[in-house]
Order: C-alpha cells, then structure tokens, then sequence
C-alpha cells in the first residue's frame, strides 16, 4: 500500500461478506488504500463491546491492490483493535463503519455494533463515521447513498473532525431523498423486549425482541423525525458523556 493515499479502515457489524460493507468499499475505493478488518459473522447490537475471556483468530480473506480484506471471529471493536494492532502499517486517517442493514438512529446509537465501530476509532484519536440505511433485507439497495457517501467521506478526509467526535449517519428508506438534516438524538424507548417460550424438554428460555417508540415524534431538530421525514440523518455524536451543567452545579455543593 502506498504511504502518499489515504488509508482507511472500515469495518461493520453485519460481517465482511454482507452487501453493506462491500457495497461501501466500491463507493470509496478510489479514495485511497482500504483495508476492510469485519466479523465473520453478524454482531449486530455489540455496542462497544469487546473479547474478554474469549481468544480471537485473525485471517486474509483476499489482497488486491490498494485493497485487503481481513476478518476476525471476535466482536465489531474486536476487529477495529485486532487491524489497528496487527493490520495496518500506519495510524489510519479514516474509519469508515457499515452500510448497516438497518437504522441506527436514536438509542440505537448506543446498541450498535456499527456505532461501536466508529466510537472505537473516534477513541483512538482518528475521524470516524458510521453509515446506515433503513433497510434490513439482505439485498437492500445501497446505490442511492454513494454520492452522499462519497461526499461526506471526501468531507472528513479532507478536513477531519473534533477530538472526541465522530458522525452517525443514517438514510432512510425512500425512493428519493428529499435532503440532509444536520440533527440530534431522539429521546426513544424500546418495549416488549422479550419473548417467553417453553421447550418441549421442560424448560422456559427467552428471545429478545421488542418495538421502538420515539417519545418525542414532533421534535424537528431529531433523527427520527429526519428518517421519518424523508430527511439524511448526520447526527454529531461525542465521546464526552459528562453532563456540564450538572457537573457545575454539584461542584459548587460538593468540591472543598
């Protein structure tokens, strides 16, 4: 690989071999060398979780030039860490995550092995940026998103991002995209989220399941009211978590 191109890295939640994250890697090929370091399988709703007590194996799924695929056993982090550590020849200058097949809108943020991806990379100090379409078939159609793809990621390579800030960026299911909202995060509930069954050898077991609410549907600065809308969701999101406000008031309560 060429040190004068950019390098990205990308990686996903629903495996190296879904439609998603190929399609991605034909929008941006030209943008620079890829390395693609994904699950072997799906992972979808990982978060930022990675292998504690389990080992990972690591292998070369194919090279080309300016192109390696690599695939890891472990979680969607578990591949970032494993590429940044025994993959790339050099500090990446983009992490790319997705095409996820689904949304990853509001409180999804915080389950998604997609976001998991870019908050890792965003961690260790490099622009990140996760796509999502609303579509979770299998053979969704990924085409519509590649002039936005490649001009948000022609974006970030070319001026980067805050420390400590990458973009989740979700699309919406429709047959014309009636623009782009720059939005916040929905505040959304899940409910229902388990099924209860009984198996025939005498013991109950649980699927998890459930159904979103948005719980504020008439916010027009949110995600989901862009998705809803028709609307290209870029949601800003931070690793700072702290509450300022919060944090400033009990100060004045509690430090000596």
């Amino acid at each position: 690989m060429k040190n004068k191109r950019p390098l990205i890295l990308i990686s996903n939640d629903d495996g190296y071999q879904s439609k998603g994250i190929n399609c991605l890697v034909d929008m941006v090929r030209d943008m620079g060398d890829i390395i693609v370091c994904a699950p072997d399988g799906p992972r979808s709703g990982y978060a930022c979780a990675f292998s504690a007590t389990e080992y990972l194996q690591l292998g070369k799924v194919r090279e080309e030039e300016g192109l390696q695929v690599w695939t890891c056993t472990g979680t969607p982090v578990d591949n970032l860490k494993i590429a940044l550590n025994q993959v790339v020849p050099r500090k990446p200058d983009l992490v790319l995550a997705g095409i996820n097949h689904g949304d990853n809108a509001s409180v999804n943020t915080h389950y998604s092995g997609t976001m998991g991806v870019a908050m890792e990379g965003c961690m260790k100090y490099i622009p990140s940026v996760a796509y999502s379409l609303c579509d979770h078939s299998e053979d969704a159609d990924f085409e519509p998103l590649r002039p936005y793809i490649r001009m948000l990621t022609k974006k970030v390579l070319e001026e980067g991002l805050p420390k400590g800030v990458c973009l989740n960026v979700n699309f919406p299911l429709v047959e014309e995209f009636k623009g782009i909202k720059v939005c916040r995060m929905a505040y959304g509930t899940w409910g229902n989220e388990l099924v209860k069954c009984h198996h025939p050898r005498g013991y109950d077991y649980f699927w998890m399941v459930g159904s979103y609410t948005n719980d504020e549907p008439e916010a027009a600065d949110t995600d989901n009211w862009a998705l809803t809308h028709g609307y290209i969701a870029i949601t800003p999101t931070q690793m700072d978590v702290t509450n300022y406000p919060l944090l400033e008031k009990w100060k004045k309560e509690f430090n000596s």
